[in-house]
């Protein structure tokens, strides 16, 4: 399975260098260079949604570098109610406390780990089969466990398991939510967020003000008083109180209402984007040539800059900088 989960990435690299003609993004004016910028101690080894490790082993989050390291050869998974959750090769989970005291807890479960959350006691995993279980951290007692559909490949961009309270919104593999009750360990709903055969899997979930969104590579779920989605092929998200905006295969900026009502697009040809944020009044997008671009939230104005970056970069998204290689680019 763990080559599985590298399918997606793989796929793409042979597609990029395996087409030397491919057209690229080349903006018509480049305001200049973003000056906001700083280096990192050593390159980003690997990258989830809540962090990236660096080649020295410490711990990048969205809130900056943490002197805390994982273990050689661990592959990080989450972090979570102030656990860092990692895998050993073996495939074990070991859940650290992210204020680097000496408590770690390891689960045995000798079993690949595709997604794992952890809330007060209550530990939500989503094997690499797709099955869904939540333990005691104390105990390490199983309480719950469900099946779903299986999952040819996947994109390496797996979302983990999501707490609402006393719910547990568990993503799966083959596009779908499922919904359990912590307490009474049993399904109360499960929502279908895409059906695509291959690479279908939830790359990402947030939830505001009682409005729930995710997302796959080719579909959008709005979940509230009722349901929306939307078809979009998806590379970037971000999701804030005002609205939704993300980047699409196709060179796109879509901005959309929290319900997925369309708003705006702006479209930038060839361009491949690898990351979004939005800050304040402005939405940013990282392009892999090496650009910067600064839209207005309405998708009306924009700026581009150069940025120093490779093209094979990984980039992680933080609260307010981009990382990439070993390098950062601040919006503030």
């Amino acid at each position: 399975m763990r080559h599985l989960l590298l399918v997606s990435a793989t796929v793409a690299a042979i597609i990029f260098t395996g087409c030397s003609h491919k057209e690229v993004f080349k903006p018509e004016h480049v305001k200049g260079e973003w000056r906001n910028a700083g280096h990192l101690n050593s390159p980003i080894a690997s990258v989830t949604q809540s962090a990236a490790v660096l080649d020295d082993g410490h711990l990048l989050t969205k809130h900056g570098l943490k002197s805390l390291k994982i273990p050689k050869e661990y592959r990080l998974i989450n972090i979570s109610d102030s656990y860092v959750i990692s895998e050993s090769p073996e495939g074990n989970l070991l859940f650290s406390p992210e204020d680097g005291t000496d408590a770690n807890i390891t689960f045995e479960l000798k079993r690949g780990v595709a997604a794992a959350s952890v809330q007060g006691d209550v530990v939500a995993i989503l094997f690499t089969n797709n099955e869904m279980a939540l333990y005691s951290l104390e105990s390490k007692k199983l309480l719950f466990k469900e099946s779903s559909g299986s999952a040819v490949a996947v994109d390496a961009r797996i979302a983990n398991p999501y707490f609402l309270k006393e719910l547990v919104v568990f993503l799966t593999l083959d596009g779908k939510l499922v919904i359990v009750n912590s307490d009474t360990k049993q399904v109360l709903r499960s929502v279908v967020v895409s059906s695509e055969e291959y690479f279908n899997n939830i790359t990402y979930l947030n939830v505001i003000n009682n409005n729930l969104v995710a997302s796959t590579n080719s579909g959008i779920l709005a979940l509230s008083q009722k349901e929306s989605r939307e078809k979009y092929e998806i590379r970037n998200i971000a999701y804030t109180p005002d609205g939704i905006w993300l980047t699409t295969k196709q060179g796109e900026v879509i901005a959309l209402s929290p319900t997925l009502q369309f708003k705006a697009k702006k479209k930038f040809p060839f361009a491949h984007f690898v990351g979004i944020s939005v800050q304040n009044d402005r939405v940013f997008v990282m392009e892999k040539e090496g650009y910067m671009i600064a839209l207005s939230k309405n998708l009306l104005s924009y700026d581009v800059y150069d940025i120093d970056m490779d093209d094979d970069n990984k980039v992680f998204v933080g609260d307010d900088s981009f990382y990439f290689d070993d390098r950062y680019i601040n919006f503030k």
